[in-house]
């Protein structure tokens, strides 16, 4: 799978290098950097003061808890490049009480990686894989005051260079990316983000916060009823299942990974029953847990052959109407 897809974009067919990246379908990751999550580090700045009452008293007994219900990814960011990932859930923080400008992914508590050497990962990737974009979505932010808002928008400039895309540019297609050496579209969630050209505005995350499968199917066909949120903007249709504090704790064996392999099949037909493109029924990224051992990637991808039909199909009805 790794090889058959690290270059997915690149092997498209010819007729959908000229299609707006936003009409085509895209595999994401939630919370991408979940899998390198620090047990022992501290709880994030929005967590309850009962909560984390609850953690001081019980840690034995909420750390392995935490843990096993905040991780939505098992493989690295550059396995899941590989594997044919170009949208990244990114949620980014600064630790409380931390004397260093290092700032950390979190899903409940910090990752042990940092952002900057994370980021590095991706650019050097990249570089082995020039037709090849990503969309890093950097949200939360939490424990970011203007000054380090500024201070890593500096890192991304300086990591990605030219790569990176500016909001402005119209044409956003996979031919006019390659021709400008372009592959980086960062999305980034804080009003920072309008002093730079080369931040793009918040993707928006149709998130179900649902326990279920089918609690997850219904909220996103009510959102496609809906039409598409902005008609020429990118936005994610949100797989990822989410469990209260009530169950987990009254289904001790459960864990996120569990709950998301037992109703992967209900999604996985779902999924293969989209259609990408411009419409406002259609759907442009996909995001779900656990990319790797769950064939995400190859299903949204395989989407893509639905517009070709369809492009294929329409030159048919007109040459029969001419």
């Amino acid at each position: 799978m790794e090889l058959g897809y690290q270059d997915w974009m690149s092997a498209l067919p010819e007729e959908l290098w000229d299609v707006p990246l936003t009409d085509l379908a895209i595999p994401g990751s939630h919370d991408a950097m979940s899998y390198c999550l620090d047990i022992n580090s501290p709880l994030v700045r929005s967590e309850s003061n009962l909560f984390r009452l609850l953690d001081r008293l019980f840690y034995c007994f909420t750390r392995p808890l935490i843990f096993k219900w905040s991780t939505t990814q098992d493989k690295s960011i550059e396995e899941q490049l590989s594997l044919g990932i170009r949208y990244f859930d990114l949620r980014i923080a600064h630790k409380p009480n931390d004397p260093s400008s290092d700032l950390y992914f979190t899903h409940v508590i910090y990752t042990h990686l940092t952002v900057v050497e994370t980021l590095l990962s991706v650019a050097t990737w990249l570089e082995s894989h020039p037709r090849e974009v990503v969309i890093l979505a950097c949200s939360h932010f939490e424990g970011m005051d203007d000054k380090r808002h500024e201070a890593f928008i500096r890192s991304l400039k300086k990591l990605f260079g030219s790569k990176l895309c500016p909001r402005k540019q119209s044409d956003l297609t996979l031919r006019s990316l390659w021709a400008s050496g372009q592959q980086v579209i960062v999305s980034y969630e804080s009003q920072a983000a309008a002093r730079h050209q080369e931040l793009w505005p918040a993707v928006p995350y149709l998130w179900a916060n649902q326990r279920t499968a089918q609690g997850v199917i219904s909220y996103l066909d009510w959102h496609q009823d809906l039409g598409r949120p902005g008609q020429y903007s990118f936005f994610v249709s949100g797989l990822n299942l989410t469990a209260d504090r009530a169950f987990i704790a009254q289904n001790p064996k459960e864990s996120l990974r569990t709950l998301t392999f037992s109703n992967w099949e209900r999604l996985r037909e779902w999924v293969e029953e989209q259609m990408p493109g411009s419409e406002p029924k259609s759907l442009n990224i996909i995001a779900g847990d656990f990319v790797g051992p769950l064939p995400l990637c190859p299903l949204v991808i395989a989407l893509n052959q639905k517009l070709l039909q369809k492009n294929s199909s329409q030159i048919k009805t007109q040459m029969a109407v001419n």
